[in-house]
């Protein structure tokens, strides 16, 4: 028996060998959850790792002097990309850009430009760019080209009223005046009242109308007389003198290439005075409608404008968290990395941190991504795609998250909504006033989507309870935030979209807006709103509907 027992204990020895070598059990992949219900309840628990204190360790680093100002293509924005994939890839996030060196960067053709030899000459007269006309924007006349002149009164072109009926302008110098037209007793044609449309506050206005109806460039004659003209277009030729920063000008043009010209140019160019060309406007007040120019246009005429121009690489940041059940369909989270550099000319502190704009809303992505990255390996991962962006350039005219619009990763017509975040954690001027932090702007979640807007709504509700101030999303806000950051770029593709912003306060734009000024338990309130939106876009049964369609 002693002897059995022996060999018995040595057989069960090597059994267990065998067993440790060879496990009967795995480590389970979690079982992913796709029921809205579950996915909801668990909400709180990822939006809890949002924290001011990583929002803080975060833009300590990202708005540090070291970072030098994140200026578009400089050394900072460089850092500030390479530090923003680091954090996505080390969370576990997929960089979604391929034939890209970097999965994580998307190239963005920038380029530094300036103007070289300008002019119009009309017969012998000769007409100076940056004096007697400015361009603004990209200009198809890059070398001596001879226009076709149209006169098309005000450039307006709506339902009530076009300025464009039996005109074709495809290919062809449009030119129009400066404001709109208004009846025999002063009141504005349009509005029926004495306050002016954006068909006489806005130039891209008239643009958009030119561009509609194939125009090549329009020309719109600005100011009453050469005094008036050198003040309304003070401002770009302050602007006009100093090299630019913008996206690679392409062989297609999108839009009709605007100039502000003198009334002495508009003139000339419809071979006429400007009494003459002024006169129209009584011709139009008298009748009460659009009414036919009966200039005839001059016909020599030849125009160059050129533009010397130096490539400025710099990328927009892309992290990826693939969707479950519904995957092809994607929500974007974004903000802009970048700012606007450094100062030399500036006595003492010449580095513009650029903590509040927008290192903060940068900050919150990171934040948010790490959440749903987390979430998606328990098993809670989001049904939807979400797509984690930080863009280049947004400080130079929105041109990473223009770039990405028109080169997209992923489908626009598969994009359900953008949600970005452009300034958090401070107050503006009106909430300093009574030292309240516990509010956001909200801006555009209404004006494509009745239901983004209430999804924002019941979260704020349910979870944060923030005031949710709607002054910005007024279309008669004169400071048109709405056109003024990232979601623009989605929103002019019909996707909705809904931007968080805390308003401008004395640090905007200034090298005082830094770290230290940041409340950060305010921009954590702000994140975990923008994280419950995003939570229930990416989560929800069915896709949000686009049924609004308000400026």
């Amino acid at each position: 028996m002693k002897h059995t027992t022996y060999y018995a204990g040595v057989l069960l020895a090597a059994l267990s060998v065998g067993c440790a070598k060879t496990p009967t059990t795995s480590v389970k992949e979690p079982v992913v959850v796709t029921d809205a219900a579950q996915l909801q309840a668990a909400a709180p628990k990822y939006a809890a790792t949002v924290t001011a204190a990583d929002l803080s360790k975060h833009l300590h680093i990202l708005a540090s002097d070291e970072y030098e100002g994140r200026d578009t293509g400089q050394k900072g924005q460089k850092m500030a990309a390479e530090y923003i994939s680091k954090e996505f890839r080390e969370d576990g996030l997929t960089g979604p850009v391929q034939n890209s060196s970097n999965p994580y960067y998307q190239p963005v053709e920038l380029e530094t430009s300036k103007w070289g030899t300008g002019y119009i000459t009309i017969g012998k007269q000769r007409f100076s760019m940056l004096q007697d006309f400015f361009v603004l924007g990209a200009s198809p006349y890059l070398t001596e080209q001879t226009p076709e002149i149209v006169f098309a009164g005000y450039g307006i072109d709506n339902g009530t009223y076009s300025d464009y009926t039996s005109l074709d302008v495809k290919g062809k110098m449009v030119v129009v005046l400066g404001g709109e037209p208004k009846t025999a007793d002063g009141k504005y044609l349009i509005s029926g009242t004495d306050k002016a449309s954006d068909w006489g506050n806005d130039f891209r206005t008239k643009r958009n109308a030119a561009t509609k109806r194939g125009a090549k460039s329009v020309v719109i004659v600005t100011g009453a007389n050469a005094d008036e003209f050198k003040t309304m277009t003070q401002r770009y030729s302050s602007y006009a003198t100093r090299p630019a920063i913008g996206l690679k000008n392409s062989a297609t043009q999108e839009n009709a290439t605007v100039i502000l010209a003198s009334p002495a140019v508009g003139a000339a160019l419809l071979n006429t005075t400007p009494q003459k060309m002024f006169a129209y406007a009584a011709t139009v007040a008298k009748a009460g409608k659009p009414t036919p120019g009966t200039f005839t246009a001059a016909k020599d005429i030849k125009i160059k404008t050129e533009r010397i121009a130096t490539p400025l690489p710099s990328e927009n940041v892309l992290g990826f968290i693939e969707g479950s059940d519904k995957k092809d369909e994607v929500v974007v989270v974004s903000a802009h990395y970048d700012h606007v550099g450094v100062d030399s000319t500036l006595q003492g502190d010449q580095i513009y941190n650029g903590a509040n704009d927008d290192g903060s809303g940068t900050v919150a992505v990171l934040e948010l991504a790490e959440a749903f990255a987390q979430a998606k390996k328990d098993g809670f991962g989001p049904r939807r795609s979400v797509l984690f962006l930080t863009v280049t350039g947004e400080e130079k005219g929105l041109l990473g998250s223009e770039y990405y619009s028109n080169n997209p990763v992923f489908p626009l017509a598969n994009t359900v909504a953008d949600v970005n975040i452009d300034m958090i954690g401070r107050m503006d001027f009106d909430y300093e006033k009574t030292n309240d932090s516990n509010y956001i702007y909200v801006i555009g979640s209404d004006k494509l989507s009745s239901e983004l807007h209430a999804i924002n709504e019941e979260a704020n509700k349910k979870y944060v309870n923030l005031k949710l101030d709607y002054k910005y999303n007024d279309e008669n806000d004169p400071n048109r935030f709405y056109y003024r950051s990232d979601h623009y770029n989605f929103a002019k593709h019909n996707i909705p979209i809904i931007f968080y912003f805390n308003g401008v306060h004395a640090d905007y734009h200034k090298p005082s807006d830094s770290v230290d000024k940041i409340l950060f338990d305010s921009a954590e309130k702000v994140a975990r709103l923008a994280f419950y939106t995003t939570w229930e876009l990416a989560n929800r049964d069915n896709r949000i509907v686009v049924d609004s369609h308000k400026q």
